[in-house]
């Protein structure tokens, strides 16, 4: 049986730092993000255009690092670092599935990264590649949230595919910590600001609803999941105006 055609011609991809973790308590599991990439590998195969925004919690947090006294800039500057780290490595497991990737770096590290340039992000994603975003927006005090919504905004995508690590959706309250918490299957931006929901923070939710740019939270660790949200099925929490 053919599989329909996908909802969505250009997504972004949000992948929590942690979401590379896999089981572990820090650091990489390769074997997680092997499974991740087959993931996106599907994904492209499918004719979808794929961008991804990769964060750095398995390596470094800069907020963490500035409430240990560190100067908050530094801090946020050494955390997008880390997310080139996560970049390559991502790039890495993608090419050895035979998927053309590129890593576009907003600090420039050319060794290794090419700058970012929105028109040549398009052009890539244009001719099939997959492209990673790395080192956040550039700038100390905007989290990788704000860099997916904007990179998001750039480069015409659809939708944001906001990946969590082991829970389904939104929920009214952390289900780790209360077990009474709800899980809300579709809400407005506004009402995830409203009620500090946490769906991403709060600069990154503002950018999306003034744009009306949908964003979906589902569980990374279920199989499927991603196939299915580009099936049309119903999978997460929608957040959309």
């Amino acid at each position: 049986m053919k599989e329909p055609a996908p909802v969505f011609d250009r997504v972004l991809l949000k992948l929590s730092g942690e979401a590379l973790m896999g089981g572990l308590s820090y650091g990489t599991d390769p074997q997680m993000v092997q499974t991740i990439a087959t993931e996106i590998a599907a994904m492209q195969q499918r004719g979808v255009q794929v961008a991804i925004v990769v964060g750095a919690g398995n390596i470094f947090r800069g907020m963490k690092a500035a409430a240990a006294g560190m100067d908050r800039a530094t801090g946020d500057y050494m955390g997008m670092l880390a997310t080139v780290l996560n970049g390559l490595t991502l790039q890495d497991a993608l090419e050895h599935l035979g998927v053309h990737t590129r890593v576009q770096s907003a600090l420039t590290i050319s060794e290794v990264a090419e700058p970012y340039i929105r028109r040549r992000a398009m052009r890539h994603l244009e001719k099939g590649r997959v492209v990673i975003f790395a080192a956040g927006t550039g700038n100390p005090f905007f989290t990788t949230d704000t860099a997916a919504a904007l990179r998001a905004l750039e480069i015409r995508a659809e939708t944001i595919l906001m990946a969590k690590n082991g829970v389904r959706g939104v929920f009214s309250a952390d289900p780790k910590t209360d077990p009474s918490a709800e899980f809300i299957a579709e809400l407005t931006h506004r009402e995830a600001l409203e009620r500090d929901l946490r769906v991403m923070d709060s600069t990154a939710l503002s950018l999306c609803m003034d744009n009306n740019l949908p964003i979906c939270v589902f569980d990374m660790n279920t199989a499927g999941n991603i196939d299915r949200i580009l099936s049309g099925e119903r999978v997460g929490t929608w957040v959309r105006t």
